[in-house]
C-alpha cells in the first residue's frame, strides 16, 4: 500500500460548521500518529457522500463509525482502534446515550405518552436514531407498531428540526451531537426540550481499515493518546468535547449491538 492511497475521515460529529474544528483536531492528530511510525498519514480529512465507500476503501487508515454498523455491515471491512470519551451530559467514559427530544410544548411526560406520534430518524443503520427504541418504547413494541409514522431524513440535525418545526413529534439524538449543536448552533434547538435519555452502549469509535496490521494498530492508538494528551491541542480538544478514550474489547460492541437487528 503506498502513502498516496491512505485517507482518513472524520463524518460522525462533522456538521459543516464544525468542520474546521474536526480539521484542526485531525492536523494535531495526524502529526501525533506520524511520530509514532504510521506511513501516508494524509494532511486532510475527505468528506465523501458515501461514508461506506469510504470506511470500504483499500488505504482507509482512520475513521469514525457507529457501534451498529462496526458490528454489522462493517463486521469485516473495519478494525477497532479506540472509543472516544466526551465530556457531554449523557456520556460516561467511552459510554454514550441517545436523548428523546420534544417539542417544547408537548405536554408528554414519558415516552409511553408519544404513541401514535410523527417520528424523524436519521437512519435505520443508527443506533442512537433508530435501534435505541428497542430500549425505550414498552416491551413488545418497536417504532413501526408504535409511532404513526416514521420517516428518516438523514441525519440527527434533521431530525431536531423537523420536531423544531412541528413536522414531527418526536427523535432520539445522539447525546454528543445534541451537545455540539448546543455549543456551536444552539438556535436550532429552540423550541424543543429533552423528554427523557436512554441507558449507555459502547460510544462511536474510531476504526481503520481491515488490512491494518496489528503493529499499525498499536501505532495509531499510541498517537491518539498522544494527542489526547497534547496540552498544545486542548483547545481542538474543547471545541469537540473529547475528553480521552479507551480501548474496548470488539466483544462489548457485538454484545451491544449485535442482537439489534
Amino acid at each position: 500500500m503506498t502513502a498516496a492511497m491512505r485517507h482518513a475521515g472524520l463524518p460522525m460529529y462533522a456538521e459543516v460548521e464544525f468542520r474546521p474544528a474536526v480539521q484542526r483536531w485531525w492536523s494535531g492528530l495526524a502529526g501525533h500518529l506520524r511520530a509514532q511510525g504510521v506511513s501516508g498519514v494524509p494532511e486532510l480529512l475527505t468528506w465523501p457522500e458515501d461514508r461506506y465507500r469510504q470506511w470500504r476503501a483499500p488505504g482507509f487508515l482512520f475513521g469514525q463509525t457507529c457501534g451498529y454498523p462496526l458490528v454489522h455491515s462493517l463486521a469485516t471491512d473495519v478494525r477497532l482502534v479506540a472509543t472516544p470519551h466526551y465530556g457531554v451530559p449523557g456520556c460516561d467514559g467511552p459510554r454514550y446515550a441517545a436523548h428523546v427530544v420534544v417539542h417544547d410544548t408537548d405536554p408528554a411526560e414519558n415516552v409511553g405518552e408519544l404513541r401514535g406520534g410523527r417520528l424523524a430518524v436519521n437512519g435505520e443503520d443508527s443506533y442512537s436514531g433508530y435501534h435505541v427504541w428497542r430500549h425505550l418504547l414498552p416491551a413488545g413494541e418497536d417504532v413501526r407498531s408504535f409511532f404513526g409514522e416514521v420517516a428518516a431524513i438523514g441525519s440527527h440535525r434533521a431530525s431536531i428540526r423537523s420536531v423544531a418545526t412541528g413536522e414531527a413529534d418526536a427523535c432520539a439524538v445522539d447525546c454528543v451531537t445534541h451537545a455540539l449543536l448546543s455549543d456551536w448552533l444552539g438556535g436550532e434547538l429552540q423550541g424543543t426540550r429533552i423528554l427523557t435519555t436512554s441507558r449507555t452502549a459502547p460510544g462511536l469509535p474510531y476504526v481503520t481499515g481491515a488490512a491494518t496490521s496489528d503493529s499499525e494498530v498499536r501505532k495509531l492508538r499510541e498517537g491518539l493518546f498522544a494527542a489526547l494528551a497534547d496540552p498544545a491541542l486542548a483547545p481542538a480538544r474543547k471545541a469537540l468535547r473529547l475528553s480521552g478514550a479507551s480501548v474496548l474489547e470488539p466483544g462489548e460492541y457485538r454484545r451491544a449491538f449485535q442482537a439489534v437487528c
